[in-house]
């Protein structure tokens, strides 16, 4: 195994838990939105409706129970949305990515940015920020290390070393 074959399984790997969280949230966000905690240990979806609004979420349901479903509804397909990406992007890191396909590199960079960027504005836009969502920090962090690490271009420009 060569080093750059050992740096891309190892980059994989990192890159793997980072989609793999996106896949737990998105199944906790599409499926069960009442036990995904947020900030202050408050549902999220509560937590950022009220972040938003300033408003009572419960106030909401008791006033405009439909408008409530319909948030929920919305609030759970941003959850399939993350899952889907999430099982995608795990998909491409364990296969094109660790074979060194360039394309899967940039689909990886590409789709992480969007995917992580986008919850992180989410949070930002509704003032839920709480140690999970401190996760996409750091989850954006080690993708982005990962693919510093593993980028094709500059495995173009490293010399060719002959064994011997």
């Amino acid at each position: 195994m060569t080093r750059d074959t050992k740096t891309r399984y190892v980059a994989s790997i990192l890159i793997l838990i980072v989609d793999a969280g996106l896949v737990a949230w998105g199944l906790m966000a599409a499926a069960w939105p009442d036990y995904l905690l947020g900030p202050n240990g408050v549902p999220i979806l509560n937590a950022g409706y009220e972040g938003f609004t300033k408003g009572s979420w419960s106030e909401l349901v008791g006033t405009s129970p439909m408008t409530a479903k319909y948030i929920g509804v919305l609030f759970r397909m941003y959850g399939i949305y993350g899952l889907a990406f999430g099982l995608m992007a795990s998909a491409i890191a364990v296969t094109a990515f660790r074979r060194g396909d360039s394309w899967a590199w940039w689909a990886l960079l590409v789709g992480n940015t969007i995917t992580l960027v986008s919850a992180m504005t989410y949070d930002w836009t509704v003032n839920a920020i709480g140690p999970f969502e401190l996760t996409e920090y750091l989850g954006l962090a080690i993708v982005y290390g990962s693919l510093a690490v593993t980028a094709p271009f500059l495995a173009a420009r490293r010399p060719v070393r002959f064994a011997g």
